[in-house]
């Protein structure tokens, strides 16, 4: 993914090539989506293109930037009540698979059997850190739970545990809501954080 740019011209011309991407995502399956598409929606010249990105999969990973940001914002802030069995709590899971229902058919062109490793390692690597940000938070704010060491697998355990189910489940497998979805995991993903 490239740096961010300070220059107005070069930042208008990623935001319209980001836009013209996920547009074109959101209808189409990432491996049929060429750059002349993408140029030629976004209104701007293949050089451009070039000038700020090494192909496709490079601008899906930078385009999902602030969609990732949604989700993770989505993510349960942990903190005592939620690593507390004897302490209810509404779904904190429900905000995540609500995020991916709404983007449900830019998910599936993205994360499907023909979308990209790149945007499937970027969000894993951001649920994978805010997971470690929650637990680390839970752990200081208890005074039974240690801190988690920052490598420790559970975080990427619960990352790809999210996405995993998401992507099943925008294939069509599963519940068929959002809330039954989260009714399902929450209890696995809560003893995984237990039992780490």
């Amino acid at each position: 993914m490239a740096a961010p740019v300070k220059d107005p011209r070069a930042r208008r011309s990623r935001r319209a090539l980001e836009q013209a991407l996920l547009e074109l995502a959101a209808t189409t399956d990432l491996t049929q989506i060429s750059i002349s598409d993408v140029t030629k929606n976004a209104r701007v010249s293949r050089s451009t293109f070039y000038e700020h990105y090494v192909d496709v999969h490079d601008l899906a990973a930078a385009a999902c930037t602030e969609l990732f940001d949604d989700l993770v914002a989505g993510l349960p802030l942990a903190d005592p009540g939620l690593v507390d069995v004897a302490k209810p709590v509404d779904n904190p899971l429900v905000p995540v698979f609500t995020h991916f229902a709404a983007h449900a058919a830019l998910y599936r062109s993205l994360l499907g059997p023909d979308g990209s490793a790149r945007v499937m390692s970027h969000l894993l690597t951001r649920l994978r850190d805010a997971t470690r940000a929650n637990l680390r938070f839970a752990a200081l704010a208890s005074v039974r739970a240690p801190e988690p060491a920052p490598d420790d697998p559970l975080h990427a355990l619960i990352a790809g545990a999210i996405v995993g189910t998401a992507v099943d489940w925008l294939r069509g497998h599963g519940p068929d809501t959002p809330e039954e979805l989260a009714a399902r995991v929450w209890p696995y993903l809560l003893a995984a954080a237990l039992a780490g």
